[in-house]
Parts: C-alpha cells; sequence; structure tokens
C-alpha cells in the first residue's frame, strides 16, 4: 500500500498544474486533455498507432502484412540477443516521437501520464504470465541525467513497476562510459558505441530473477542488449525488455 503522502503529493502535483497551464491538448491546442490525460486529448491520442500482431517475435518490429505465424525479421536473423525479446507499445511516428522528444529534451513533463500509460496498457497484460521479479530503467551517464536534471527511463518504468506490484532499482544498471548519442548513428556504429558502457553496482547479485528492462525508444537494440548482457552475466534468467515506443 502507497504511504498517504503519495496521494497527497499527487493530488498536489495535479493541482499545481491545473494552475500552471489550463486544461487544453498541449498538441492540437484545441480540445480540452487533463493532466491525468497528459494534455493530450482523445482525438489525438487516436492517431497513435499502436504496435500490434504481426511483429518480428525477438525485436517487436512491427510488420505491414497478414502474416498469421511468428517470424524474425531480417535484421535480427543473425544477431544473438541476450534478453528473451523486445516489445513496444506504440511506432516512434509523429505525434509520439514529437512528444517523447519534448518530454526528453525541453522538460514537457506534463507527458509522462501519457507517455507512461501507453507502456502500462500495452506491458501489463504481456507481463503477467511472465512471473517478473524485477523492474530496471536504462540508465544515463551522471554528466548527461545532471545536464537533463532527470532519467526518463526511470520515471516512465516507476508506474510499470507499480502496475506489476513488483520493485523498481535504479540503482542496479551504471552506465560507466560517456557515448555520443546513438540518434544518427548506423547498427554496427550503435553496437560499437555501446561495448563496455554499461556495469552493475557493486555487489551486486541477479541469481534467478526476471527482469524487466525499461527505455523510451527502442531502434537497433544496442543499448538494450548491452544492459541485457550485463543483467544476464549477473545470473537473472530472464530479461524482457519493454519500451513505450518502436522505431521503425
Amino acid at each position: 500500500m502507497k504511504p498517504a503522502w503519495t496521494k497527497t503529493f499527487h493530488d498536489w502535483f495535479r493541482a499545481g498544474l491545473g494552475l500552471l497551464y489550463p486544461e487544453c491538448c498541449q498538441i492540437c491546442r484545441r480540445a480540452r486533455a487533463s493532466p491525468d490525460d497528459g494534455f493530450v486529448c482523445a482525438a489525438c491520442q487516436r492517431q497513435v498507432r499502436e504496435v500490434v500482431p504481426p511483429f518480428c517475435r525477438r525485436c517487436g518490429l512491427p510488420f505491414p502484412g497478414e502474416l498469421t505465424t511468428e517470424f524474425a525479421c531480417a535484421n535480427c536473423r543473425e544477431l544473438e540477443f541476450d534478453f528473451v525479446a523486445a516489445r513496444a507499445a506504440v511506432v516512434s511516428q509523429g505525434l509520439v516521437r514529437d512528444v517523447i522528444l519534448r518530454y526528453k529534451y525541453q522538460r514537457h513533463l506534463w507527458f509522462e501520464p501519457f507517455l507512461a500509460g501507453l507502456l502500462v496498457r500495452a506491458a501489463l497484460p504481456e507481463l503477467s504470465g511472465k512471473n517478473p521479479t524485477l523492474v530496471v530503467p536504462v540508465p544515463l551517464h551522471p554528466v548527461r541525467e545532471r545536464a537533463r536534471e532527470f532519467n526518463q527511463a526511470t520515471r516512465l518504468a516507476a508506474p510499470l513497476a507499480d502496475a506489476l506490484g513488483i520493485p523498481l532499482n535504479a540503482r542496479l544498471l551504471r552506465r560507466v562510459s560517456f557515448t555520443m548519442t546513438q540518434t544518427r548513428l548506423s547498427r554496427a556504429a550503435r553496437a560499437q558505441n555501446t561495448q563496455g558502457v554499461f556495469a552493475l553496482s557493486p555487489g551486486a547479485r541477479l541469481a534467478g530473477q526476471v527482469v524487466v528492462l525499461v527505455d523510451d525508444v527502442f531502434t537497433t537494440g544496442a543499448t538494450t542488449n548491452a544492459c541485457a548482457r550485463v543483467l544476464r552475466a549477473a545470473g537473472a534468467a530472464e530479461v524482457w525488455v519493454w519500451t513505450v515506443a518502436r522505431g521503425i
């Protein structure tokens, strides 16, 4: 059970948002949208493209066809992943991509309930049968986190951990090397860019744990796979990757 102060803080936070920002959609600027909606109205939310089958059973890449059997996409067939599978709630395009960029780089934190809601609604039914024991966010390097003032993966992972009823450990994984942004790198360059970047906190052990690794966007899987490799080396039985959005 959450302490009473948590609900009180949430109520005050919502009230503060209501004073600072009118209950108006921050996308179209016309329709009504509340803090609980992440200030994204129902009409704008209908623009979101959910990731639904058919998709690659390994990396979750959606496929625009009518396949009825499981398949691995061409990008995954020759790759070795340290996670069981990666899944995402929605496709990273249009409105979703814009919201994530504004959330991460312009501190438009009012979008958080919208993004976290997408993740929880998609991941909860899928993970309930996997018996996960721990939620771990992909870490930022301390320099980048200080500049941004928050880690989006940690904030988005917290509601999912609450919904699953399992712990969130945001200190388990550390990013020990500062790397350039992955945005414009090729698949091969991304993989090279993440080698030796992540480490486990000293003394941590994960014997038999089923870990849900959370990030905002999955593109090539280089970052999440580097994290999963460290988690598996520490004894995790399985690592399942979940992100809000899937790059295509």
